[in-house]
């Protein structure tokens, strides 16, 4: 008898994952990154509704009008185009839909990634085309 036969059969059987396959699972509160493929808590400082990956900053196209309404029937990758301030001094990020074109502004959140943040606010400075995508949405 081989050596790998004599350790298939000498296995401890696997342990029963049921909080995997339960309605809503371990990932009741969160929500898979379609970009980076990072878990995400819906749970955001500084805004009632988690819209975009605090890694990457990338979104998925769910919203109509509403921030939190989950009415658009696109569901594409919404892309960090560039950043916005409001006059009150809040910061957006500005998202252009991959599948349909759309853009929307995005309140940023407490958690997401500084670094992210400002390779996106230098972004226009690097990529003038970019800048000028984004400006169209203000």
């Amino acid at each position: 008898m081989s050596r790998n036969n004599n350790r298939r059969q000498h296995r401890r059987p696997q342990r029963h994952k049921d909080v995997l396959h339960t309605q809503g699972g371990h990932r009741a509160n969160d929500f898979r990154c379609a970009s980076c493929r990072l878990d995400v808590s819906l749970d955001a400082p500084g805004t009632a509704h988690r819209n975009h990956c605090p890694n990457c900053l990338a979104s998925l196209h769910v919203d109509r009008k509403i921030p939190g309404d989950r009415d658009a029937d696109c569901r594409g990758r919404m892309e960090a185009l560039g950043m916005s301030v409001r006059t009150d001094g809040e910061w957006m990020i500005i998202h252009q839909c991959a599948t349909c074109g759309e853009l929307s502004a995005n309140r940023i959140a407490g958690d997401d990634n500084p670094l992210a943040l400002v390779r996106l606010a230098l972004r226009p400075l690097a990529d003038p085309k970019a800048a000028g995508r984004a400006l169209l949405t203000l």
